[in-house]
């Protein structure tokens, strides 16, 4: 059980929101797997503000999608405080705001990890969506700008200043993306200078280095982000090894390409078939990334325009009969993915 404010949370293991990815269809399936808490994609306050339609769209949920986060990106009051009028009129448990997304076209406007260069304007934002939210505010920060600039504590002292019930640090720089090593520190820095939750992030890809996540910073839970692209099963596997030190088998071929199918379907029922297809295409190509005889597969993947297509390349990928031990693990796969 892990608790944020009052709202408490079955497992100690939470799906990040991942930009362009977390929609319905994915949080659907990771929860079918034991995800118990899941965050919709992030929401940008100013298009929220101008009440753009595809933004509305992005918090679309059903009951089975509880309890649900939303996650807030901004660098100006007054379009903070606007977004906050439009969206507490939705329902969800806990509301996070962005001050780590390092991607240049966000720091470029002030926002995300752009904050983490400037304490004050963070609490300022903060104590602005603390003010104004009806459920626990959390905040995601990063270790800080550069080597040179490590700011987490003093953000992380800022945010509970203001409020916030929790607060999750990712364990690189802005400059670092999501290159280089995770600085374990940073995040046990924050764990011992805050009386609230601290959130640990950062190469979650296996039960493994969820276990290094807690041993070497104390962080009362950790986010799992890249570590569920195409593997829905890392939260079976996480409940797995805390509980009992045993992890499950990996998936096989037959049992990936019945979960692919799966997805592919939610895609075309959530997007309809023509944008469901074009998004199920990268999901497709996490599924089978670095496994062998499979590059021809994602190349027909990604000319895949209708469902039928899809399901002609899922259904030959069934037939290579990829066997449980041959199987790289996940991690392994993921550590060759490109950022």
């Amino acid at each position: 059980m892990f608790k944020i404010g009052t709202l408490k949370i079955a497992s100690r293991f939470i799906l990040a929101p991942l930009a362009s990815i977390s929609d319905l269809p994915f949080r659907l399936l990771n929860r079918r797997f034991g995800c118990d808490f899941a965050f919709v994609e992030m929401i940008n306050a100013r298009c929220l503000g101008y009440k753009s339609a595809k933004t509305r769209q992005l918090l679309t949920t059903t009951a089975e999608d509880r309890p649900l986060g939303v996650q807030l990106l901004g660098c100006e009051e007054t379009f903070v405080e606007r977004a906050m009028d439009i969206i507490t009129r939705y329902r969800f448990d806990i509301l996070d705001f962005n001050a780590a997304c390092p991607e240049r076209k966000v720091v470029r406007r002030g926002e995300g990890a752009a904050l983490m260069k400037d304490p004050a304007k963070l609490k300022k934002l903060l104590s602005i969506v603390v003010k104004h939210s009806p459920v626990p505010v959390t905040v995601k920060l990063r270790a800080g700008w550069d080597a040179r600039t490590l700011t987490a504590r003093e953000c992380a002292l800022a945010a509970e200043d203001a409020g916030v019930q929790a607060v999750c640090v990712h364990g690189r720089t802005q400059n670092q993306h999501y290159a280089g090593t995770v600085n374990y520190e940073s995040i046990a820095q924050v764990k011992k200078s805050l009386h609230i939750p601290v959130i640990g992030s950062g190469d979650v890809f296996s039960a493994s280095l969820a276990r290094k996540m807690f041993d070497q910073t104390g962080c009362d839970a950790v986010l799992v982000a890249r570590g569920a692209l195409g593997n829905p099963w890392i939260f079976q596997e996480l409940k797995s090894f805390f509980a009992t030190e045993q992890l499950p088998a990996r998936p096989g071929s037959a049992e990936i390409a019945e979960m692919m199918l799966r997805h592919l379907d939610l895609c075309i029922e959530y997007h309809g078939e023509r944008v469901g297809v074009v998004v199920f295409r990268k999901f497709f190509i996490w599924y089978t990334w670095g496994l062998a005889s499979t590059r021809h597969l994602r190349e027909a993947g990604t000319r895949s325009r209708t469902r039928e297509d899809m399901v002609r390349v899922i259904e030959e990928f069934k037939l290579l009969k990829i066997e449980r031990q041959g199987m790289r693990s996940h991690n392994e796969r993921l550590s060759i993915l490109p950022a």
